[in-house]
């Protein structure tokens, strides 16, 4: 009964945001229409590389779901660079998970989780902007994507957007459909993490730069999108590993996926892949050890941030929100009630 009080608990809290999320996903996706994010993609400089972390954090885009559009840009002349932006600043953030973590983390995580993956999108984008144009790399499979739909009907999604219900629609039947799974689970796996693991168990193995790459190498070849990585994030603080090494999930977790490096070395290359690599390793690596620093100088606790945040909405509106995500996640009931 302690695993589903605490399984309950979190969803509760949960459930507002990740709806208002997607509500603010699906107004993104109906009014920017992919040409639109061509023409502010344009060019290989700094200006474009940053444009395009800046533009990909709040789209309502998983690593899977980034893959398709990111390639659209490169190939109507986004350069390698801005190209490699996007493609991890979109995953890495977006209005869902950025509200996520600011209820379940508080809000000091959510404004660093936000600026890390801007870094990590900037120094990658720049980094890989230096390599040389790519031959062809024979086609690589694409396993991992979020979706049973795949890869290419997030394309045909993203094309042409029409209005603001193709909007509701996607967020709430593709978008939806991607990630509640993994939410699921996430929210389980926090709930078992805050019930069977005492808070001190994970204090031993945390802390360190060691602990820190660990924790890199655990989240890059990981397929996990940024909603349902929150969740797991929170179960581990509260189970004794370090802000930093948090923080380093939820930057290596969402922002790649071993499709998303499959897909990028067909289309840029061996050598823009090893970049990206190291530069994704190094950068939440190096971030997640200044934040540590930082919370232990400071004498943050983002824990405690977190739950005077919880506190905000009353009870009756995080039940309404829960069961409206309850019934929109079904598809029968889905059809029935949205006609989505």
């Amino acid at each position: 009964m302690t695993l589903i009080n605490e399984l309950l608990q979190i969803a509760l809290t949960a459930a507002p945001w990740l709806l208002l999320g997607l509500m603010i996903a699906g107004l993104i996706k109906a009014w920017l229409p992919e040409t639109l994010l061509q023409r502010w993609m344009g060019g290989r400089g700094l200006g474009s590389i940053v444009r395009a972390a800046v533009i990909g954090m709040p789209l309502p885009l998983c690593s899977c779901g980034a893959i398709p559009t990111a390639i659209a840009l490169h190939r109507g002349g986004a350069g390698r660079g801005p190209t490699t932006s996007f493609l991890i600043s979109t995953p890495g953030v977006g209005v869902d998970s950025i509200l996520l973590t600011s209820v379940l983390l508080g809000p000091l995580m959510a404004v660093v989780r936000v600026g890390g993956a801007l870094v990590t999108a900037i120094v990658t984008g720049l980094l890989v902007g230096f390599t040389r144009e790519a031959e062809a790399v024979a086609p690589a499979a694409t396993a991992g994507c979020c979706s049973s739909h795949g890869c290419h009907d997030h394309h045909a999604e993203t094309v042409e957007p029409s209005g603001l219900k193709a909007g509701l629609r996607y967020a709430f039947s593709d978008l939806l459909d991607d990630i509640s799974a993994w939410v699921f689970a996430g929210l389980l796996l926090a709930g078992v993490l805050v019930t069977l693991v005492p808070p001190d168990t994970l204090a031993q193995f945390s802390g360190g730069i060691l602990a820190l790459i660990l924790m890199a190498v655990v989240g890059i070849p990981l397929y996990i999108c940024a909603a349902a990585a929150t969740p797991v994030a929170a179960g581990l603080l509260l189970a004794g590993i370090s802000p930093g090494m948090a923080l380093v999930f939820l930057l290596a977790g969402p922002i790649t996926s071993l499709a998303t490096l499959a897909i990028l070395r067909r289309e840029l290359g061996n050598t823009a892949l090893t970049v990206y690599l190291v530069c994704v390793l190094t950068v939440t690596v190096l971030v997640g050890w200044l934040f540590d620093a930082a919370v232990a100088l400071a004498g943050w606790n983002p824990v405690e941030q977190a739950s005077q945040v919880q506190e905000l909405l009353p009870h009756w509106l995080e039940w309404l929100a829960l069961v409206a995500l309850a019934l929109v996640a079904i598809r029968p009931l889905r059809r029935r009630l949205l006609g989505f």
